[in-house]
């Protein structure tokens, strides 16, 4: 990643809490390495408007829709490395949620495998909640990322994709959907950036 992941800030409530202090646990190369491709973390970024929720989608670089994404970081928690992933490929200043709200398999091709169902093909998504409050241009290129209705982006979501993997992209937004109308707590005070903050429930 582009950016300075050691000063991060995780705001909780009213306090700071900051990633700058060296771990005293290590682990081996080719464990973090293992993690990295078996393990990845989603923004679902969103916002409300009129009444109705919209979702912010970036494009692959081989053109489909998709949430901002990347692998885990052994560094920070999923809800810090799903901060930055919606911070630098879709330009998000907002509040993440700390807690993950849905899991998600996400299946890679490999032309020397006889199936992309294979568990070497396979990559858990945690998908963490961001509510949007502004956005500026990503530094990522190419992600041009874009507003959709929650039933654009499932359409979005299914482009260019098998009809397994639509349908779990599609209940990723319907799971959203479902858990912004059922909060009784609104998100936490924001403040600058995309930060993680504890769940509400």
């Amino acid at each position: 990643m582009g950016m300075d992941v050691t000063n991060i800030a995780l705001r909780r409530n009213e306090g700071w809490m900051r990633t700058s202090q060296p771990s005293t646990k290590f682990h081996a190369v080719e464990q973090l390495c293992k993690l990295r491709e078996c393990e990845q973390v989603a923004a679902v970024c969103f916002r409300i408007r009129g009444g109705a929720i919209e979702f912010l989608l970036v494009r692959t670089r081989g053109g489909r829709w998709i949430f901002p994404k990347g692998n885990a970081e052994p560094a920070l928690t999923h809800a810090q490395a799903a901060a930055l992933e919606a911070f630098e490929e879709a330009g998000v200043h907002g509040r993440m949620e700390e807690a993950c709200f849905i899991r998600y398999t996400r299946r890679k091709h490999d032309a020397r495998s006889s199936s992309i169902r294979s568990a070497a093909n396979q990559v858990t998504v945690n998908a963490h909640l961001c509510e949007v409050l502004r956005t500026e241009a990503p530094q990522e290129r190419g992600r041009n990322p874009a507003w959709f209705s929650s039933e654009k982006a499932k359409k979005r979501l299914a482009e260019g994709r098998s009809s397994d993997y639509g349908a779990e992209l599609s209940s990723v937004i319907d799971h959203a959907v479902g858990r912004i109308r059922g909060r009784s707590v609104p998100f936490a005070t924001p403040s600058k950036g995309c930060n993680s903050l504890a769940p509400t429930e």
